[in-house]
């Protein structure tokens, strides 16, 4: 039997993990819908585009239902933060992002009233706009689904 793991640390396995290296957490994910993507941008608007519109694609979320629009939108924003180190501006500031996504929605709580979340991680490099002055970053969102 595989141990449950939780819907933050699979996304951060998604974001920062190459296809082959998340081979042995195919069982748990299984266990939950994800999806995801790359982003790379002087633009945070673009961004978070990325990740809805990849969301929605892959039917994370229902793109009839303002309720899960609203909580992965907060999730991507708790994310950003990370990324961002609580300044939420990218080209503004003369820096870019070059970032991995991954949506991940499941339930978290034993209790099934608890309902579904969503996780949103963000994998990859911030920096100056110029190639090779870039670092890595990290940054994780998780919201319940209203």
């Amino acid at each position: 039997m595989t141990q449950k793991i939780s819907i933050g640390k699979l996304a951060m396995l998604v974001a920062s993990l190459t296809p082959e290296e998340l081979k042995p957490f195919t069982e748990q994910l299984k266990d939950v819908d994800y999806c995801s993507g790359k982003s790379g941008s002087m633009n945070m608007q673009k961004v978070i585009s990325a990740v809805e519109t990849s969301a929605k694609r892959n039917h994370i979320i229902s793109d009839e239902l303002y309720r899960e629009t609203h909580a992965l939108y907060h999730a991507i924003l708790e994310a950003l933060e990370g990324v961002m180190r609580g300044q939420m501006a990218a080209g503004e500031m003369m820096r870019t992002v070059g970032l991995r996504f991954a949506v991940v929605r499941g339930s978290p709580y034993e209790k099934f009233d608890e309902g579904e979340w969503l996780a949103v991680a963000f994998y990859g490099t911030i920096g100056a706009p110029v190639k090779g002055l870039e670092h890595e970053t990290f940054g994780l969102g998780i919201n319940h689904i209203g």
